[in-house]
């Protein structure tokens, strides 16, 4: 069977610190013609001039095959290739070397209102986006009930999507692109602007676009979302393949990547906040966590811009990348309310670990109210659990699925 999409030594260079370039004049681009020629034969080394180390790879020989019908997963840490590689595929972007073969229409959803129009309304902005796709005007009639009630913006319809929430961005975008009919799906982390239960939503739609045939590339840092909804998985680190496999085996090193990585870097940065550190120990100070025994995770954060308060919501899954446990400190109160760019320590108490033995990742969510900032860091730090005796000589199994009463405390000091 012929795949739908084929990948061959594609590689993407970008220049560091490149500016784009600004419009011509007519008598502009006449005058560069004219002198193009000599300027070549007095340096005919100008077009590499560039030093090597002005230029990065984002991606590197990069080689894979989808077939009709196959949900594929993205993963890897920020800065992989993960995005540059969706909007190669988009044909958003040019390659530097390689070539992409896609056999079907394909449709994008990378950036909140990517190909929307700021001027024209919700309704005119569904039909241009089914014209951009190719689909004649009766089809986009027929999907067109369908998409205004999935989207839920019944009531600003005929209201210019410049008028528009990110949220209702989001929501129309991922409905036009789903409900249109596309061969090929192309969806990135976007979805994380929508609230949960309109995430779960669209996590089914795209299960439902799969059950009809159709292909779906899906980049994500929910590696529960990427388990349960993909059909296989691929590793990307460095603009390079890691792994190309099932989702666990995927998910699973991807973890152990990142284990190794935050086991000698305990920061992390995002667009707003530095995480100086965060460690995750017993109740004496000691790496070693036992099932049942107490866990202190704490996290020093310092924003990098102004702001009058900082909050974390702490989450904590599995080597299979399932969500077991999430607090938040405005839960609990523990919210650092301060002037200027001071250091905020958050600590997490469990006096009663409740996990099984196993390994384990931490993942941050670092937020200011007032700024309306929230950012994400994915995989800051991770421990592992050990099997402890309790109740005698019965033992903490893996294969437990019952439930624990946990108290947990959450204070922050500046």
């Amino acid at each position: 069977m012929k795949p739908i999409i084929r990948v061959e030594n594609l590689s993407k260079q970008y220049r560091l610190g490149t500016q784009q370039a600004s419009y011509a004049t007519l008598r502009d681009s006449l005058t560069n013609a004219v002198a193009a020629p000599f300027r070549r034969f007095k340096n005919p080394n100008s077009a590499i001039r560039h030093p090597p180390s002005d230029m990065i790879w984002a991606l590197k020989d990069i080689n894979f095959e989808v077939m009709s019908g196959e949900v594929v997963g993205i993963i890897g840490r920020n800065g992989a290739g993960k995005s540059t590689l969706l909007k190669i595929l988009s044909r958003i972007t040019e390659p530097t070397t390689g070539k992409i073969d896609l056999y079907g229409r394909v449709s994008s959803l990378l950036e909140v209102g990517t190909g929307f129009h700021p001027e024209l309304t919700g309704r005119e902005n569904i039909y241009l986006n089914g014209a951009v796709l190719g689909m004649k005007r009766a089809e986009i009639t027929r999907k067109f009930d369908e998409i205004v009630a999935f989207a839920e913006i019944e009531k600003f319809l005929d209201t210019p999507v410049k008028h528009y929430s990110s949220g209702m961005y989001m929501r129309l975008a991922f409905s036009v692109a789903a409900h249109l009919e596309p061969e090929i799906l192309i969806v990135d982390e976007v979805l994380a602007v929508g609230d949960i239960a309109f995430q779960q939503k669209c996590l089914s739609k795209m299960g439902d676009v799969a059950k009809e045939g159709r292909t779906v590339l899906f980049v994500s840092h929910n590696l529960q979302a990427v388990g349960s909804l993909c059909t296989r998985a691929v590793l990307l680190d460095g603009g390079v393949v890691i792994r190309d496999d099932s989702p666990p085996e995927v998910i699973r090193r991807f973890l152990n990547q990142q284990k190794e990585q935050f086991l000698t870097n305990r920061s992390a940065t995002s667009a707003h906040f530095k995480v100086e550190r965060i460690n995750c120990q017993n109740g004496k100070n000691l790496s070693q966590i036992q099932s049942l025994q107490p866990l202190v995770i704490t996290v020093d954060v310092r924003p990098l811009v102004e702001t009058r308060d900082i909050a974390v919501h702490v989450l904590i899954q599995d080597e299979e990348g399932k969500y077991l446990v999430g607090v938040d400190s405005v839960d609990f109160g523990a919210v650092a309310e301060y002037p200027g760019c001071q250091t905020a320590q958050f600590e997490l108490t469990f006096p009663h670990c409740p996990l099984p033995p196993g390994e384990y990742i931490v993942d941050l969510y670092v937020n200011s109210y007032s700024n309306h900032i929230f950012d994400f860091l994915p995989a800051v730090t991770g421990f592992s659990v050990s099997q402890e005796p309790v109740y005698g000589s019965r033992l903490f199994e893996k294969r437990w699925h019952g439930e624990i009463a946990t108290i947990a405390t959450f204070q922050v000091s500046t």
